[in-house]
């Protein structure tokens, strides 16, 4: 018999890989219409862990997520961001196994268009 061996590595994640896994997520879940531009401040702006209605922090292999939505019309608000925050949980211990602190969704406005 043979026995492979290999080195211990480690792997990282770029937190643009975490950004574009929420937001992904997020656009794929019915009801939700596009992302919103996010929180408005020169601190969100300069950082890394801010892209296209999603900020990330991660502290200790802990992902907490801030997710800036625009809902369509004619939906259970609460039922849908309830929905993004389960599928973003499951995405990221999934794909990357890291640890969830919390997610918070911040409806920023309803699309009226058709």
């Amino acid at each position: 018999m043979t026995e492979e061996t290999y080195l211990a590595g480690k792997t990282t994640i770029d937190p643009e890989v975490l950004l574009t896994i929420v937001r992904l997520t997020a656009l794929s879940i019915e009801g939700v219409s596009r992302m919103a531009t996010g929180p408005h401040n020169v601190d969100s702006l300069l950082r890394r862990s801010y892209s296209n209605g999603v900020k990330i922090d991660v502290e200790n292999n802990t992902v907490y997520v801030d997710v800036y939505l625009i809902m369509k019309r004619d939906i259970n608000l609460l039922e849908i961001s309830r929905k993004v925050q389960q599928k973003i949980k499951r995405a990221i211990l999934e794909m990357v196994g890291m640890e969830i602190g919390t997610i918070n969704v911040h409806i920023e406005d309803i699309d009226y268009k058709d």
